[in-house]
């Protein structure tokens, strides 16, 4: 059960470090151009998201690998959920609202995925395995 709380925390915290930089210090001059955009986003609902996702991909990691988990176990079902959940806000949300630029939109939100992604894997693999 510690491998899992661990996890989600991991993964809330870096998904809330890593979309928060991007939002407020390195995209924000972008996320300023976004007219449908909130002043200040209900932190509980994207809290609320970031555990679920977390619980999701520690109990998938665990069943994918319930005899030894490695960093590498980690990084490919952090990368499939990934480009699971990243591909959706990079590339169907600017479909549906008129964001100012569309090639902005999809480097802004799929870099800022690919290293919350990324960064979650190492360290799920590395809790489980520890912890497993």
């Amino acid at each position: 059960m510690a491998k899992h709380a661990l996890s989600i925390l991991a993964f809330l915290i870096v998904s809330f470090g890593v979309q928060g930089f991007s939002h407020s210090v390195i995209n924000a001059e972008h996320f300023a151009t976004i007219a449908f955009m909130r002043p200040h986003p209900i932190l509980i609902l994207g809290l609320s998201v970031m555990l679920v996702q977390g619980a999701i991909m520690s109990v998938a990691l665990d069943k994918i690998s319930p005899k030894g988990t490695t960093v590498r176990d980690g990084l490919v079902v952090a990368l499939a959920f990934g480009v699971f959940l990243g591909s959706y806000i990079a590339l169907v949300e600017p479909s549906k609202y008129a964001v100012p630029s569309l090639l902005g939109w999809i480097s802004v939100e799929g870099s800022a995925s690919l290293v919350q992604f990324v960064v979650s894997g190492v360290l799920m693999g590395l809790i489980h395995r520890r912890l497993g």
